[in-house]
């Protein structure tokens, strides 16, 4: 279990064996996570946009060795100002929280965010990606960065899927698990949202027979539903999409890695709203 919170706490802890210390180390289980609805975030620049964005930080951690920096100070005030605890540590002690010989030197303890199924409001031409139980952490977190590169909503995890707030698919985000909505669904729960969908429902399939580049995305919403890495989308869910999509190959590769697939998918949906800064319309 997390540490229990300190508002205003300044407090400074050398060894890995602290309580604290060890509770917060509990976080790299998912049973932990899933019981405090916690998880660990790291480095500055990544915390400064959760504070900024309005994420709950119950903990921020940094090494003492950099505690004069001013950026750092502005971002723990702020924290401290909304009932944070306020670690000062040793970097032995940062290298034990995120298992790394050079750890960052900043750490917070975030507040989980959920996007309840039943919330997702879809309008205009919103796109979203849904995932039938995606297994790698290094994944779905490159999933969840490109789904914010592109400006889509958000992403749905189907089933049993690898938690977006491991330390390694936070990671893996680098920073957009704070701007996009998270939600997630049993199977008969999202095949329900699916056949609700107000737009097109595109997923790729090994019997898909159209060309993903020749489907029209624009000016509707756009459910892109893509399968397992191992097994691919089961046939249960594919037969309910509007249209089965497949990606041309010319080597010798016979699949593409899942994160891949699902940019390319995402850059042609997006096509027509990415525009180069300062190029004409």
């Amino acid at each position: 279990m997390a540490e229990e919170n300190h508002p205003g706490q300044v407090k400074e802890i050398t060894a890995v064996s602290n309580p604290v210390i060890k509770s917060i180390r509990a976080l790299n289980l998912k049973k932990n996570r899933d019981a405090d609805q916690l998880f660990i975030a790291e480095g500055l620049k990544l915390i400064t946009d959760a504070v900024q964005i309005g994420w709950n930080i119950k903990t921020l951690i940094y090494a003492k060795n950099i505690r004069a920096t001013p950026h750092l100070q502005e971002v723990a005030a702020i924290a401290r100002a909304r009932g944070a605890s306020i670690l000062e540590v040793s970097e032995k002690v940062l290298g034990a929280i995120t298992r790394r010989d050079n750890p960052q030197m900043v750490v917070a303890v975030v507040k989980q965010r959920w996007e309840p199924l039943r919330d997702i409001k879809v309008q205009g031409d919103d796109v979203w990606v849904a995932l039938d139980r995606v297994r790698d952490p290094g994944n779905l977190g490159t999933i969840i960065r490109t789904v914010d590169a592109v400006g889509a909503k958000g992403v749905i995890l189907i089933g049993e899927t690898t938690d977006p707030f491991s330390i390694e698919a936070v990671r893996a985000t680098m920073g957009s698990i704070f701007n996009i909505k998270t939600s997630r669904a049993s199977l008969a729960e999202f095949k329900k949202f699916q056949s609700e969908w107000p737009g097109i429902v595109v997923a790729t399939h090994l019997k898909g027979a159209v060309d993903y580049r020749s489907l029209n995305y624009a000016d509707q919403p756009t459910l892109l539903l893509m399968g397992n890495e191992q097994q691919g989308l089961p046939d249960e869910l594919a037969e309910n999409c509007s249209n089965l999509a497949l990606i041309p190959m010319d080597g010798k590769a016979d699949s593409l890695n899942l994160a891949i697939a699902t940019g390319i998918m995402l850059f042609e949906i997006r096509r027509d709203k990415l525009k180069v800064s300062g190029t004409d319309e």
